[in-house]
């Protein structure tokens, strides 16, 4: 059964999600972008989810530390800290593609163990808990969509199963390629659908820390393999540490034979 603490932990995310997410949509397709410095957009739609999501972290949860996309970037001295993408998958939200989602991350002593991911237009949320190498006791591994269990693939690759990726992996990528590619907009989906069993794999070049916290942890849960394209781990993250402009490549797959079918195609 699960402790108090962890039902506590997946309530308040389910109910803030839900409630962001639905204020979100009437402003789906209607709310002009702006352009970041790094050439991603952000909207007056990000900047209030963000303020949302932050303010009912810091009064449900007043000792966790949160690090968010439109916010602080530097990883704070606390045990607990969230880490947010308000609304991942921003230029689908602004040209009208129903896929974007909320992305949560709650890391302890640097690494996340909770992660929950809600996608508005598709009616779908995901969560799981990953203990990894953690000193907690009482927390289960699993993974989740709609609250029933999800689960990586176990099938061979081949030219009718599909792998992930985003725009900026496309000249990292070698062809022919042993599976058909797709690509989502979302780094999140991205990497949550290989824990679903719907792909075998997924890439993605440039990915913030707020891109990976919360799918990192549904995708380990759900039996899929996590691998850094760069040789450097991802976590425990820093104290003090800024992640504003640092990128983290990283392949997915389903199982670990995988890893050695689909990292020669990857040239970072």
């Amino acid at each position: 059964m699960m402790s108090d603490f962890w039902a506590e932990l997946l309530d308040f995310a389910r109910e803030m999600t839900e409630r962001v997410g639905t204020q979100l949509l009437p402003d789906f397709r209607k709310v002009q972008a702006l352009q970041k410095a790094d050439g991603t957009l952000v909207t007056k739609a990000d900047r209030w989810a963000d303020q949302e999501i932050r303010d009912a972290i810091a009064s449900h949860f007043p000792s966790h530390g949160i690090l968010s996309e439109e916010g602080e970037h530097k990883f704070p001295a606390t045990d607990w800290c969230w880490i947010i993408d308000p609304l991942d998958g921003t230029t689908n939200f602004t040209r009208g593609i129903p896929l974007w989602g909320i992305s949560l991350g709650l890391l302890y002593q640097g690494t996340p163990i909770f992660g929950y991911v809600h996608f508005p237009p598709v009616g779908q949320s995901f969560h799981g808990f990953w203990q990894g190498e953690s000193d907690i006791k009482d927390l289960e591994n699993g993974a989740f969509m709609n609250a029933l269990p999800i689960h990586s693939s176990s099938d061979a690759p081949s030219n009718n199963h599909f792998f992930n990726l985003c725009s900026r992996s496309t000249s990292i990528l070698q062809q022919p390629f042993p599976c058909k590619m797709r690509m989502l907009g979302v780094a999140s989906y991205n990497f949550i659908t290989v824990a679903t069993g719907a792909v075998l794999g997924g890439v993605e070049a440039t990915p913030k820390i707020w891109d990976l916290a919360g799918a990192w942890v549904i995708a380990q849960a759900a039996g899929a393999v996590w691998v850094s394209l760069n040789s450097e781990s991802i976590f425990p993250l820093t104290v003090g540490e800024d992640y504003g402009d640092r990128s983290f490549p990283t392949l997915v797959a389903a199982y670990p034979e995988l890893v050695s079918v689909f990292k020669p195609f990857i040239k970072i």
